[in-house]
C-alpha cells in the first residue's frame, strides 16, 4: 500500500478508483484493519490502496475533516464518493469498495 503525503495526494486519487485509510500507529482498530486492507489491494486490480498516517500529514486530515480513525474514503477520479468510520471485517469493506 502507497504511503501519501500531502504533496503526493491529489495526484495520488486523480484518477480511478482509490481507498484511502487515514491511519495512525497508536491506533488499535488502524492495526487491526491494516492486514485487512493489505489482503484487500492483492484482490482488487482497479483499485489503487493508500495510507495517511494523520499524525505525519495532519493537514490532509483536516482536509477531509477526519475526526476518528480508521477512516476509510474511496474516490473515484479525484471526488469523494464514499466514507467509511471505524474497524470493519473483510467482507464490510469488499461492499464498501462495490
Amino acid at each position: 500500500m502507497l504511503q501519501l503525503k500531502s504533496s503526493d495526494f491529489d495526484a495520488a486519487v486523480a484518477s480511478g478508483k482509490v481507498l484511502v485509510d487515514f491511519w495512525a500507529s497508536w491506533c488499535g482498530p488502524c492495526k487491526m484493519i491494516a492486514p485487512v486492507l493489505e489482503k484487500l489491494s492483492g484482490e482488487y486490480a482497479d483499485v489503487k490502496f493508500c495510507k495517511v498516517n494523520v499524525d505525519d500529514e495532519p493537514a490532509l486530515a483536516i482536509r477531509f475533516g477526519i475526526e476518528s480513525i480508521p477512516t476509510l474514503l474511496l474516490f473515484e477520479d479525484g471526488k469523494i464518493t464514499k466514507k467509511l468510520l471505524g474497524y470493519r471485517p473483510e467482507e464490510a469493506i469488499k461492499e464498501f469498495i462495490g
